[in-house]
C-alpha cells in the first residue's frame, strides 16, 4: 500500500472497516495447498471481451482474492510531477460512481472486502480479498474503481496530506534517504530517478486533471495483468471479467521509457544526517528477467547476500566483524533497468570498513566464484524454500500476478525448481563473468559516516 495511506481515512468508519475485515485477513492469510503441488490448476481464463486472467480454482476456503497490475507506474508521472501516480492509486478507493468517498468505504465494511491499491516504478497495482458470497459486491466496487473514480476535493486533499506528511518523516528516515539517494546519483533524468511518491514541492502542484489524465493514459486493457485464486469457477470470472475492465480503453497510451544502466559505479554519494548509525543502499548492474543467465545469477546472488545467515555478507560483515545486525542483496530485474541491489546499516565509525568490506567481497565472489559446498546449499535452500511463496491465497495470487509480468509462461512454477536444480558451477561461474563486466557498485551512505566526506564523491 502506498505511504500516502496513512493519511486516508475519516476516523469515524474506518475502524469499522478494520473490524469487518479482520475475520477476511484471517482467511485470506490461512494456510493452504502450495501452489506447487497444485500448479495443473492454474487456468487460463478468456472473457467473452477478451480479456485474460490466470485462475486457481480453490474451494479450501470460502475466499477470492485478486491481484491486478497496470504496467507504466510512476514511470509515467510527468517529469516536473512526481507523485502522480502514487496520488492516483491512493485516490481510486476513495470514491467512485455515485458513491464518495464515505459512502464507498462504508460499503467495503459493510461486506468486509478488502480493496487497496498501489504504484511502484512500473506499474500500478490493485489487490482485492472478499468473502466469496460477496464477489459479485466486491466485484462491482473495483469496478467502479478502475472505470469511475471520482477525486473528489476533500478526498484528494485528505490523501495529498497523507502524503506530504509521509513525504516529511522521511527527511529524517535514513533508510529512505539512502535509497532515495542512490535512485537519483543512479539514474540522473530518467523516470527511474524521481521519487515515486514525488517531492514536498511536487506533490502540492498535483491537480485533478493530472490524476484524471493519468487514469486515461496508463489505465487500459492492453496492459492489464490479472490473477485470481480462490471460491470462484472460470465460467463465472470470464464474465465478470469483462464487467469489471471492458469499459477501459483498448490501448494505454503509455510514454516510452528508455533503457537505462545505472551511473556513478564506484563512487559514493554521502547525506550528512544526525542519527547513531550510518544507512547504506548500494547496487550496480545486473541481469534482465529474461536473460538466460539470469537463474544462475540469482543463486550467485543467493550466495553472495541473498541468505539472511548463510551469505557471505553476513558471514563476513555481522558473523565475523560484528559489523551490522543485517545486510542483504537481491537482484532487481525492473522494466528498463537490471539491477543488484543490497543494504545494511552499521555505526558511523564503521561505515567506511563496512562499504569497503562489502565492495571487495562481491569483487571477490565475481572474480573467483562460489564453491561446489555454497551452490549445493543455496539451490537446496531456493528449492525447499519455494512453496513458501504459496501457503496462502494471497501469496498465490500475487506470484501469479508477478509471472505474468515477468513474461515466463504460465508453466513456471512447474519448472521454477527444475532449473535452479539444472544450475551447474559452470554457470554461476559465467553468470560471475557477466556480472563481472560491470563489477562496481554506487554506494548511497546516510548519517554521519567517518572519512567519508558529504556530497557525490568519487
Amino acid at each position: 500500500m502506498s505511504g500516502a495511506a496513512a493519511g486516508r481515512a475519516p476516523g469515524l468508519f474506518r475502524p469499522l472497516l478494520t473490524l469487518a475485515a479482520a475475520t477476511l485477513m484471517t482467511l485470506a492469510l490461512a494456510p493452504t495447498s502450495p501452489a506447487q503441488s497444485e500448479t495443473t490448476r492454474i487456468q487460463r481464463v478468456i472473457s467473452p471481451g477478451g480479456i485474460e486472467a490466470w485462475l486457481v480454482h480453490d474451494t479450501t476456503l470460502p475466499l477470492v482474492a485478486m491481484e491486478i497490475a497496470f504496467l507504466g507506474g510512476a514511470a509515467q508521472d510527468p517529469a516536473e510531477k512526481p507523485g502522480v501516480a502514487t496520488l492516483t492509486s491512493s485516490l481510486l478507493d476513495e470514491g467512485a460512481g455515485d458513491l464518495d468517498s464515505r459512502a464507498f468505504q462504508d460499503r467495503l465494511a459493510e461486506k468486509a472486502i478488502e480493496l487497496r491499491f498501489d504504484a511502484s516504478r512500473d506499474s500500478v497495482g490493485g489487490s482485492l480479498r472478499t468473502l466469496s458470497e460477496n464477489v459479485d459486491d466486491a466485484f462491482a466496487l473495483m469496478a467502479l474503481a478502475v472505470n469511475d473514480p471520482r477525486f473528489d476535493g476533500e478526498a484528494v486533499e485528505r490523501i495529498r496530506q497523507g502524503q506530504l506528511a509521509m513525504l516529511r518523516r522521511r527527511l529524517n528516515d535514513p533508510s529512505s534517504l539512502a535509497s532515495l539517494g542512490w535512485s537519483a546519483r543512479a539514474f540522473p533524468n530518467h523516470p527511474y530517478g524521481r521519487p515515486v511518491a514525488g517531492t514536498l514541492e511536487s506533490v502540492p502542484t498535483i491537480g485533478r486533471d493530472d490524476l484524471k489524465a493519468f487514469v486515461g493514459r496508463t489505465m487500459a486493457r492492453d496492459n492489464l495483468k490479472i490473477a485470481v485464486v480462490g471460491d470462484i469457477t472460470a465460467e463465472k470470472l470470464g464474465p465478470a471479467l469483462d464487467a469489471m475492465f471492458g469499459g477501459l480503453p483498448a490501448r494505454a497510451e503509455l510514454t516510452p521509457v528508455p533503457d537505462v544502466q545505472p551511473q556513478g559505479l564506484g563512487t559514493d554519494v554521502v547525506k550528512t544526517l544526525n542519527v547513531p548509525q550510518t544507512s547504506i543502499v548500494f547496487g550496480g548492474i545486473g541481469l534482465k528477467r529474461d536473460d538466460p543467465d539470469f537463474i544462475p545469477a540469482f543463486v550467485l546472488n543467493h550466495i553472495f547476500g541473498g541468505s539472511a545467515f548463510s551469505s557471505r555478507l553476513f558471514k563476513e560483515v555481522r558473523e565475523k566483524r560484528g559489523l551490522a545486525y543485517s545486510v542483504y542483496s537481491h537482484l532487481a530485474p525492473l522494466d528498463h533497468a537490471a539491477l543488484i541491489l543490497g543494504g545494511t546499516a552499521t555505526k558511523n565509525d564503521r561505515a567506511a570498513e563496512s562499504a569497503a568490506l562489502i565492495r571487495a567481497e562481491y569483487e571477490r565472489l565475481l572474480t573467483v566464484g562460489p564453491s561446489e559446498e555454497e551452490l549445493a546449499d543455496a539451490k537446496s535452500y531456493l528449492i525447499g524454500s519455494f512453496a513458501l511463496r504459496f501457503d496462502s491465497s494471497a501469496k498465490v495470487a500475487s506470484q501469479l500476478l508477478q509471472i505474468q509480468i515477468d513474461n515466463l509462461g504460465i508453466d513456471y512454477i512447474d519448472i521454477r525448481n527444475e532449473l535452479v536444480a539444472k544450475v551447474t558451477l559452470d554457470d554461476v561461474k559465467r553468470a560471475a563473468a557477466r556480472l563481472g563486466e560491470h563489477p562496481a557498485l554506487l554506494f548511497s551512505l546516510v548519517g554521519e559516516p567517518a572519512g567519508l566526506p558529504a556530497g557525490n564523491g568519487g
